[in-house]
Protein backbone atom coordinates (compact mmCIF):
# COMPACT_ATOMS: atom_id res chain seq x y z
CA UNK A 1 0.00 0.00 0.00
CA UNK A 2 1.18 3.54 -0.75
CA UNK A 3 0.83 5.93 2.18
CA UNK A 4 2.31 9.19 3.44
CA UNK A 5 3.60 9.53 7.01
CA UNK A 6 4.73 12.58 8.99
CA UNK A 7 6.43 11.06 12.01
CA UNK A 8 7.73 14.06 13.98
CA UNK A 9 5.19 16.52 15.37
CA UNK A 10 4.38 18.07 18.74
CA UNK A 11 1.30 18.36 20.92
CA UNK A 12 0.10 21.52 22.61
CA UNK A 13 2.06 20.42 25.70
CA UNK A 14 5.38 21.28 24.07
CA UNK A 15 6.76 24.79 24.36
CA UNK A 16 5.98 27.26 21.56
CA UNK A 17 3.21 25.13 20.09
CA UNK A 18 -0.34 25.88 19.01
CA UNK A 19 -3.15 25.24 21.48
CA UNK A 20 -5.09 23.77 18.53
CA UNK A 21 -2.75 20.77 18.40
CA UNK A 22 -5.41 18.35 19.61
CA UNK A 23 -5.90 14.87 18.23
CA UNK A 24 -9.11 15.71 16.29
CA UNK A 25 -7.53 18.83 14.81
CA UNK A 26 -4.31 17.04 13.89
CA UNK A 27 -6.32 14.24 12.32
CA UNK A 28 -8.33 16.69 10.21
CA UNK A 29 -5.28 18.63 9.05
CA UNK A 30 -3.61 15.35 8.08
CA UNK A 31 -6.56 14.79 5.73
CA UNK A 32 -6.21 18.31 4.34
CA UNK A 33 -2.51 17.75 3.70
CA UNK A 34 -2.96 14.23 2.34
CA UNK A 35 -1.14 12.29 5.06
CA UNK A 36 -2.29 8.88 6.26
CA UNK A 37 -0.08 8.43 9.36
CA UNK A 38 1.07 10.92 12.01
CA UNK A 39 3.41 10.52 14.94
CA UNK A 40 1.61 11.48 18.13
CA UNK A 41 4.60 13.34 19.51
CA UNK A 42 5.15 13.89 23.23
CA UNK A 43 4.01 10.53 24.63
CA UNK A 44 6.27 11.09 27.66
CA UNK A 45 4.08 13.98 28.84
CA UNK A 46 1.56 12.62 31.40
CA UNK A 47 -1.37 14.80 30.30
CA UNK A 48 -0.84 14.10 26.61
CA UNK A 49 -0.44 10.40 27.35
CA UNK A 50 -3.78 10.46 29.19
CA UNK A 51 -5.40 12.07 26.15
CA UNK A 52 -3.80 9.55 23.80
CA UNK A 53 -5.06 6.63 25.89
CA UNK A 54 -8.59 8.02 26.17
CA UNK A 55 -8.94 9.19 22.55
CA UNK A 56 -7.17 6.52 20.48
CA UNK A 57 -8.12 2.92 19.84
CA UNK A 58 -6.09 0.18 18.14
CA UNK A 59 -6.27 -0.01 14.36
CA UNK A 60 -3.74 -1.94 12.27
CA UNK A 61 -0.86 -3.52 14.29
CA UNK A 62 1.01 -0.70 16.04
CA UNK A 63 -1.23 2.00 14.52
CA UNK A 64 -4.05 3.81 16.34
CA UNK A 65 -7.07 5.83 15.22
CA UNK A 66 -9.51 8.26 16.82
CA UNK A 67 -12.46 6.81 18.70
CA UNK A 68 -15.52 6.71 16.48
CA UNK A 69 -17.33 9.32 18.60
CA UNK A 70 -14.50 11.87 18.20
CA UNK A 71 -14.96 13.86 15.02
CA UNK A 72 -11.78 14.76 13.15
CA UNK A 73 -11.86 18.50 12.63
CA UNK A 74 -12.94 19.75 16.06
CA UNK A 75 -10.70 22.77 15.77
CA UNK A 76 -11.83 26.38 15.99
CA UNK A 77 -9.16 27.60 13.55
CA UNK A 78 -10.52 25.52 10.66
CA UNK A 79 -13.14 26.92 8.30
CA UNK A 80 -16.29 24.82 8.25
CA UNK A 81 -16.33 24.81 4.46
CA UNK A 82 -12.98 23.02 4.17
CA UNK A 83 -13.75 19.49 2.93
CA UNK A 84 -10.70 17.34 2.16
CA UNK A 85 -10.90 13.90 0.62
CA UNK A 86 -11.84 11.50 3.42
CA UNK A 87 -8.89 9.46 4.66
CA UNK A 88 -9.02 8.20 8.24
CA UNK A 89 -5.77 9.25 9.95
CA UNK A 90 -3.66 6.72 11.80
CA UNK A 91 -1.30 7.56 14.66
CA UNK A 92 1.95 5.97 15.79
CA UNK A 93 3.25 6.58 19.32
CA UNK A 94 6.25 8.91 19.22
CA UNK A 95 8.21 11.29 21.42
CA UNK A 96 11.21 13.61 21.22
CA UNK A 97 13.76 13.83 24.04
CA UNK A 98 16.22 16.70 24.51
CA UNK A 99 19.42 15.38 26.08
CA UNK A 100 21.83 17.92 27.56
CA UNK A 101 24.90 16.38 29.14
CA UNK A 102 28.68 16.42 29.27
CA UNK A 103 30.76 13.98 27.25
CA UNK A 104 34.53 14.13 26.75
CA UNK A 105 34.70 17.51 28.45
CA UNK A 106 32.13 19.17 26.19
CA UNK A 107 28.45 19.98 26.73
CA UNK A 108 26.31 18.03 24.24
CA UNK A 109 22.76 18.94 23.25
CA UNK A 110 21.11 16.20 21.24
CA UNK A 111 17.46 15.67 20.24
CA UNK A 112 16.28 12.12 19.56
CA UNK A 113 12.98 10.65 18.39
CA UNK A 114 11.47 7.50 19.89
CA UNK A 115 8.87 5.23 18.25
CA UNK A 116 7.00 2.36 19.90
CA UNK A 117 4.08 0.18 18.81
CA UNK A 118 2.05 0.09 22.04
CA UNK A 119 1.12 2.04 25.16
CA UNK A 120 2.81 -0.45 27.48
CA UNK A 121 6.21 0.22 25.90
CA UNK A 122 5.62 3.98 25.97
CA UNK A 123 4.71 3.87 29.65
CA UNK A 124 7.76 1.79 30.57
CA UNK A 125 10.05 4.29 28.83
CA UNK A 126 8.28 7.25 30.45
CA UNK A 127 8.63 5.67 33.89
CA UNK A 128 12.38 5.25 33.43
CA UNK A 129 12.76 8.82 32.19
CA UNK A 130 10.66 10.21 35.06
CA UNK A 131 13.21 8.75 37.48
CA UNK A 132 15.94 10.74 35.71
CA UNK A 133 14.30 14.17 35.35
CA UNK A 134 11.15 16.23 34.95
CA UNK A 135 8.96 14.93 32.13
CA UNK A 136 5.91 16.97 33.15
CA UNK A 137 6.93 20.53 32.29
CA UNK A 138 7.38 20.10 28.53
CA UNK A 139 6.13 17.72 25.87
CA UNK A 140 9.74 17.49 24.71
CA UNK A 141 11.44 16.95 28.08
CA UNK A 142 14.96 18.19 28.74
CA UNK A 143 16.98 15.55 30.57
CA UNK A 144 20.56 15.22 31.72
CA UNK A 145 20.81 11.90 29.93
CA UNK A 146 23.50 10.69 27.57
CA UNK A 147 22.02 9.95 24.13
CA UNK A 148 23.67 6.54 24.25
CA UNK A 149 21.93 5.78 27.55
CA UNK A 150 18.58 6.94 26.16
CA UNK A 151 19.01 4.45 23.33
CA UNK A 152 19.77 1.73 25.87
CA UNK A 153 16.53 2.53 27.72
CA UNK A 154 14.55 2.26 24.49
CA UNK A 155 16.14 -1.08 23.60
CA UNK A 156 15.48 -2.46 27.09
CA UNK A 157 11.95 -1.16 27.61
CA UNK A 158 10.56 -1.44 24.05
CA UNK A 159 11.94 -4.45 22.14
CA UNK A 160 10.00 -3.37 19.04
CA UNK A 161 10.80 0.31 19.46
CA UNK A 162 13.52 2.32 17.76
CA UNK A 163 15.36 5.62 18.11
CA UNK A 164 16.08 8.15 15.35
CA UNK A 165 18.43 11.14 15.88
CA UNK A 166 16.36 14.24 15.10
CA UNK A 167 17.16 17.05 12.60
CA UNK A 168 20.75 15.91 12.71
CA UNK A 169 22.48 19.06 11.39
CA UNK A 170 20.65 21.81 13.33
CA UNK A 171 23.40 23.91 15.00
CA UNK A 172 22.07 23.97 18.56
CA UNK A 173 20.40 20.64 19.34
CA UNK A 174 21.42 17.72 17.15
CA UNK A 175 23.74 14.80 16.55
CA UNK A 176 26.05 16.73 14.18
CA UNK A 177 25.19 20.28 15.29
CA UNK A 178 28.02 22.79 14.99
CA UNK A 179 27.41 24.13 18.51
CA UNK A 180 27.15 20.99 20.61
CA UNK A 181 27.13 17.84 18.53
CA UNK A 182 29.50 15.04 17.54
CA UNK A 183 31.42 14.23 14.37
CA UNK A 184 30.14 10.67 14.01
CA UNK A 185 27.35 8.33 15.02
CA UNK A 186 29.90 6.10 16.74
CA UNK A 187 31.25 8.95 18.87
CA UNK A 188 27.75 9.71 20.16
CA UNK A 189 26.24 6.23 20.61
CA UNK A 190 29.47 4.27 21.09
CA UNK A 191 28.82 0.53 21.58
CA UNK A 192 25.15 0.91 20.64
CA UNK A 193 25.85 2.71 17.35
CA UNK A 194 24.85 -0.40 15.29
CA UNK A 195 21.27 0.15 16.50
CA UNK A 196 21.10 3.50 14.66
CA UNK A 197 19.79 2.71 11.18
CA UNK A 198 17.80 5.85 10.43
CA UNK A 199 18.46 9.61 10.64
CA UNK A 200 16.14 12.61 10.32
CA UNK A 201 17.62 15.15 7.90
CA UNK A 202 15.75 18.24 9.23
CA UNK A 203 14.39 21.22 7.32
CA UNK A 204 17.78 22.81 6.59
CA UNK A 205 19.29 19.78 4.84
CA UNK A 206 18.14 17.35 2.18
CA UNK A 207 19.18 13.83 1.14
CA UNK A 208 21.73 15.07 -1.41
CA UNK A 209 23.60 17.01 1.27
CA UNK A 210 23.64 13.97 3.57
CA UNK A 211 24.91 11.69 0.82
CA UNK A 212 28.11 13.74 0.71
CA UNK A 213 29.11 11.96 3.94
CA UNK A 214 30.04 8.32 3.34
CA UNK A 215 29.78 7.35 7.03
CA UNK A 216 26.00 7.85 6.74
CA UNK A 217 25.59 5.52 3.77
CA UNK A 218 24.18 2.70 5.89
CA UNK A 219 21.42 4.92 7.32
CA UNK A 220 17.98 5.55 5.88
CA UNK A 221 17.16 9.25 5.67
CA UNK A 222 13.81 10.23 7.19
CA UNK A 223 12.03 13.56 6.62
CA UNK A 224 9.35 15.02 8.89
CA UNK A 225 7.69 18.37 9.51
CA UNK A 226 8.62 18.84 13.21
CA UNK A 227 5.31 20.66 13.23
CA UNK A 228 4.39 22.90 16.15
CA UNK A 229 0.94 23.68 14.72
CA UNK A 230 -1.46 21.55 12.66
CA UNK A 231 -1.24 23.77 9.58
CA UNK A 232 2.51 23.05 9.30
CA UNK A 233 2.06 19.29 8.97
CA UNK A 234 3.75 17.60 6.01
CA UNK A 235 6.09 20.38 4.97
CA UNK A 236 8.31 17.32 5.06
CA UNK A 237 7.06 13.72 5.08
CA UNK A 238 7.71 10.16 3.89
CA UNK A 239 6.12 7.90 1.31
CA UNK A 240 5.92 4.17 2.00
CA UNK A 241 4.83 1.35 -0.28
CA UNK A 242 4.59 -1.46 2.22
CA UNK A 243 2.16 -3.03 4.66
CA UNK A 244 -0.01 -0.48 6.44
CA UNK A 245 1.14 -1.14 10.00
CA UNK A 246 3.89 -0.12 12.42
CA UNK A 247 6.00 -3.25 11.95
CA UNK A 248 6.07 -3.04 8.15
CA UNK A 249 6.95 0.66 8.35
CA UNK A 250 9.73 -0.09 10.84
CA UNK A 251 11.15 -2.80 8.57
CA UNK A 252 10.98 -0.50 5.53
CA UNK A 253 13.11 2.06 7.35
CA UNK A 254 15.66 -0.63 8.16
CA UNK A 255 15.63 -2.05 4.63
CA UNK A 256 14.18 0.44 2.11
CA UNK A 257 14.30 -2.16 -0.69
CA UNK A 258 13.72 -5.86 -0.03
CA UNK A 259 15.67 -8.85 -1.40
CA UNK A 260 13.34 -9.05 -4.42
CA UNK A 261 14.07 -5.42 -5.30
CA UNK A 262 10.72 -3.99 -4.21
CA UNK A 263 10.99 -0.43 -2.88
CA UNK A 264 9.11 -0.20 0.43
CA UNK A 265 10.41 3.17 1.64
CA UNK A 266 9.62 4.87 -1.62
CA UNK A 267 10.36 8.58 -1.23
CA UNK A 268 10.74 11.61 0.99
CA UNK A 269 8.93 14.91 0.64
CA UNK A 270 11.35 17.74 1.25
CA UNK A 271 11.28 21.41 2.19
CA UNK A 272 13.79 23.36 0.10
CA UNK A 273 16.73 23.28 2.53
CA UNK A 274 17.54 26.92 1.76
CA UNK A 275 14.20 27.80 3.32
CA UNK A 276 15.29 26.29 6.63
CA UNK A 277 16.31 28.58 9.47
CA UNK A 278 19.93 27.44 9.65
CA UNK A 279 21.03 26.72 6.09
CA UNK A 280 23.75 29.38 5.71
CA UNK A 281 26.30 30.69 8.19
CA UNK A 282 25.22 34.03 9.59
CA UNK A 283 24.45 36.57 12.26
CA UNK A 284 20.82 37.69 12.20
CA UNK A 285 21.28 40.88 14.26
CA UNK A 286 23.69 42.25 11.66
CA UNK A 287 21.84 40.71 8.69
CA UNK A 288 25.02 38.83 7.75
CA UNK A 289 24.59 35.68 5.66
CA UNK A 290 27.61 33.83 4.30
CA UNK A 291 28.05 31.13 1.70
CA UNK A 292 28.87 27.66 3.06
CA UNK A 293 32.51 26.71 3.24
CA UNK A 294 34.77 24.01 4.60
CA UNK A 295 35.83 25.98 7.61
CA UNK A 296 39.49 26.48 8.51
CA UNK A 297 38.70 28.98 11.25
CA UNK A 298 37.65 27.30 14.49
CA UNK A 299 35.80 30.33 15.83
CA UNK A 300 34.16 32.19 12.89
CA UNK A 301 33.14 35.79 13.63
CA UNK A 302 30.64 38.26 12.23
CA UNK A 303 32.49 40.76 9.97
CA UNK A 304 30.25 43.58 11.26
CA UNK A 305 30.27 43.20 15.06
CA UNK A 306 32.90 40.47 15.63
CA UNK A 307 30.47 38.30 17.61
CA UNK A 308 30.36 34.59 16.91
CA UNK A 309 28.61 33.49 13.73
CA UNK A 310 26.11 30.65 13.83
CA UNK A 311 27.66 28.05 11.55
CA UNK A 312 24.92 26.82 9.25
CA UNK A 313 23.94 23.35 8.17
CA UNK A 314 25.48 23.65 4.71
CA UNK A 315 28.92 24.47 6.13
CA UNK A 316 28.68 21.77 8.77
CA UNK A 317 27.86 19.19 6.11
CA UNK A 318 30.87 20.30 4.07
CA UNK A 319 33.05 20.04 7.18
CA UNK A 320 32.21 16.34 7.60
CA UNK A 321 31.81 15.51 3.90
CA UNK A 322 34.32 13.23 2.22
CA UNK A 323 32.78 13.42 -1.25
CA UNK A 324 32.63 16.18 -3.84
CA UNK A 325 29.24 14.95 -5.10
CA UNK A 326 26.42 13.06 -3.38
CA UNK A 327 26.32 9.32 -3.93
CA UNK A 328 22.91 7.64 -3.83
CA UNK A 329 23.09 3.90 -3.35
CA UNK A 330 20.87 1.32 -4.97
CA UNK A 331 17.44 1.38 -3.37
CA UNK A 332 17.62 5.00 -2.22
CA UNK A 333 14.18 6.58 -1.91
CA UNK A 334 13.11 9.16 -4.47
CA UNK A 335 13.07 12.82 -3.43
CA UNK A 336 10.21 15.30 -3.99
CA UNK A 337 11.13 18.88 -3.10
CA UNK A 338 8.03 21.03 -2.64
CA UNK A 339 6.91 24.50 -1.64
CA UNK A 340 3.87 24.62 0.71
CA UNK A 341 0.73 25.47 -1.23
CA UNK A 342 -0.11 28.54 0.87
CA UNK A 343 3.34 29.97 0.10
CA UNK A 344 2.77 29.45 -3.63
CA UNK A 345 -0.63 31.11 -3.41
CA UNK A 346 0.84 33.98 -1.41
CA UNK A 347 3.40 34.66 -4.13
CA UNK A 348 1.00 34.61 -7.06
CA UNK A 349 -1.75 36.71 -5.44
CA UNK A 350 0.67 39.11 -3.72
CA UNK A 351 -0.58 38.91 -0.13
CA UNK A 352 0.53 37.12 3.02
CA UNK A 353 0.38 33.34 3.31
CA UNK A 354 -1.97 33.61 6.30
CA UNK A 355 -4.28 36.19 4.69
CA UNK A 356 -8.00 35.63 4.11
CA UNK A 357 -7.46 35.81 0.35
CA UNK A 358 -4.92 33.00 0.37
CA UNK A 359 -7.09 30.93 2.72
CA UNK A 360 -10.10 31.36 0.41
CA UNK A 361 -8.13 30.09 -2.59
CA UNK A 362 -6.63 27.29 -0.47
CA UNK A 363 -10.08 26.08 0.58
CA UNK A 364 -11.34 26.13 -3.01
CA UNK A 365 -8.37 24.07 -4.21
CA UNK A 366 -8.61 21.48 -1.40
CA UNK A 367 -12.34 21.09 -1.96
CA UNK A 368 -11.77 20.64 -5.71
CA UNK A 369 -8.73 18.36 -5.71
CA UNK A 370 -8.83 16.63 -2.33
CA UNK A 371 -5.50 17.38 -0.58
CA UNK A 372 -2.51 19.71 -0.62
CA UNK A 373 0.10 17.05 -1.41
CA UNK A 374 -2.09 15.74 -4.21
CA UNK A 375 -2.10 19.23 -5.77
CA UNK A 376 1.64 19.70 -5.34
CA UNK A 377 2.70 16.25 -6.56
CA UNK A 378 0.04 14.50 -8.61
CA UNK A 379 -2.53 16.75 -10.27
CA UNK A 380 -1.78 17.41 -13.95
CA UNK A 381 -0.98 21.08 -14.73
CA UNK A 382 -3.78 21.23 -17.31
CA UNK A 383 -6.27 20.42 -14.56
CA UNK A 384 -4.88 23.24 -12.42
CA UNK A 385 -5.07 25.58 -15.41
CA UNK A 386 -8.83 25.60 -15.09
CA UNK A 387 -8.71 27.01 -11.56
CA UNK A 388 -9.45 30.68 -10.86
CA UNK A 389 -5.71 31.36 -10.45
CA UNK A 390 -4.23 31.57 -13.92
CA UNK A 391 -0.60 31.40 -12.68
CA UNK A 392 -1.08 28.33 -10.48
CA UNK A 393 -0.40 25.75 -13.18
CA UNK A 394 2.81 27.52 -14.21
CA UNK A 395 3.90 27.89 -10.60
CA UNK A 396 3.38 24.19 -9.85
CA UNK A 397 5.14 23.20 -13.08
CA UNK A 398 8.16 25.35 -12.20
CA UNK A 399 8.35 23.83 -8.74
CA UNK A 400 8.25 20.32 -10.16
CA UNK A 401 11.08 21.25 -12.55
CA UNK A 402 13.06 22.75 -9.64
CA UNK A 403 12.97 26.11 -11.42
CA UNK A 404 13.06 28.29 -8.31
CA UNK A 405 14.90 31.27 -6.85
CA UNK A 406 16.36 30.66 -3.39
CA UNK A 407 17.24 33.07 -0.58
CA UNK A 408 18.79 30.92 2.17
CA UNK A 409 17.86 31.19 5.82
CA UNK A 410 20.50 31.78 8.50
CA UNK A 411 20.91 32.11 12.27
CA UNK A 412 17.28 31.24 13.09
CA UNK A 413 15.70 33.22 10.24
CA UNK A 414 13.71 31.27 7.65
CA UNK A 415 14.80 31.62 4.04
CA UNK A 416 12.48 32.14 1.09
CA UNK A 417 11.97 30.28 -2.16
CA UNK A 418 10.28 32.04 -5.07
CA UNK A 419 8.92 30.84 -8.40
CA UNK A 420 8.90 34.18 -10.21
CA UNK A 421 11.15 37.22 -9.96
CA UNK A 422 9.36 40.44 -9.08
CA UNK A 423 9.46 42.03 -12.54
CA UNK A 424 8.23 38.87 -14.25
CA UNK A 425 5.43 38.42 -11.74
CA UNK A 426 4.29 42.03 -12.16
CA UNK A 427 4.15 41.57 -15.94
CA UNK A 428 2.25 38.28 -15.72
CA UNK A 429 -0.31 39.58 -13.24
Amino acid sequence: MRYIADLHIHSRYSRATSKTSTLPCLSFWAMVKGAHVLGTGDFTHPQWMAELKSSLVPAEPGFYKLRSDLAAGSCGSLPAELRPAATATRFVLSAEISSIYKHDGKVRKIHNLIYVPDFQSAERISKRLAAIGNICSDGRPILSLDARDLLEIVLEQAPDGFLVPAHIWTPWFSLFGSKSGFDSIEECFRDLAPHIFCLETGLSSDPAMNRMVSSLDHCTLLSNSDSHSPGKLCREANIFTTGFDYFSMHKALQTPRDAEGRQHFAATIEFYPEEGKYHHDGHRNCNVSQQPTRRHQSDPRCPVCNKKLTVGVASRVLELADREQPLFGKGSPAVHTLIPLQEILSEIVGVGAQSKTVLRHYIQLINTFGSELGILMDIAPEELQSSSLHLLAEAISRMRRDQVVRYPGFDGQFGTVKLFDDEELAALI
